[in-house]
């Protein structure tokens, strides 16, 4: 599928062999250098994904990132980190701040195209699909809009959270092991640790608020959508 790509990374070098090989995948891309000139770009240009290196001149990444998920204009556009930073710490607060993906420098050309493709498939829409709404007590997805609400309430979720919410309601009443959930909302298996889907759990369990509690851990295997009651 072909899409329109925010490249934001001080490093020329890197930027020009991201462009080339998103380029050759189809893709149309646009590169900037600084964190003023993505915040701008991409309240502009609107695009379909954001490659985004951490350590920026001006403006650094995280805040670039806080912006962009506070903007109802861009808060929804998808994230990878590029970045050098490979601390676990690193990883972690990106996935607070509302990235979607990380890469680590150096990286691999195929490795990061696969990244790419994966974070466009959970963010597309099948023309022609019918309108089809899910919910599990005061939880309620619309699959089609990407539209959440809680006990009536809107809630504003990223992607990677709505599908990892979407999947969990769908398996209602069953444990989803960490392992499950990478192959299923990430698309790919042993590549992330199972730390990213415990963060992003920790996520949208905050953002669930009051129907918090109906996302369980099941220590030592995963984790289950159920009323709280339901043992």
């Amino acid at each position: 599928m072909s899409a329109k790509i925010l490249v934001v990374e001080d490093e020329k070098d890197v930027a020009s062999a991201v462009r080339h090989v998103l380029g050759k995948e189809g893709h149309a891309v646009s590169v900037v250098w600084d964190g003023k000139a993505a915040i701008e770009t991409a309240q502009r240009e609107r695009p379909s994904l954001v490659i985004l290196d951490l350590m920026l001149p001006e403006v650094s990444g995280t805040e670039v990132m806080k912006t962009l998920k506070s903007d109802a204009s861009t808060r929804d556009i998808p994230i990878l980190l590029l970045t050098a930073r490979s601390e676990e710490i690193d990883r972690v607060l990106g996935f607070e701040l509302g990235a979607d993906d990380y890469v680590t420098k150096p990286f691999s050309i195929r490795e990061l195209a696969l990244r790419v493709r994966a974070l466009l498939k959970r963010g597309a829409v099948p023309e022609g699909r019918e309108r089809r709404v899910l919910q599990a007590g005061p939880i309620l997805l619309d699959l089609e809009s990407h539209r959440v609400e809680v006990r009536e309430e809107p809630v504003v979720l990223t992607i990677t959270e709505f599908r990892l919410l979407a999947d969990l309601v769908k398996a209602r009443g069953r444990v989803r092991t960490r392992e499950a959930l990478l192959s299923e909302v990430w698309g790919y298996d042993s590549e992330v640790l199972s730390r990213t889907v415990d963060t992003h759990v920790r996520r949208l369990r905050a953002k669930l608020g009051p129907a918090a509690d109906w996302l369980r851990t099941i220590r030592g295997v995963g984790y289950r959508l159920d009323e709280p009651n339901a043992d």
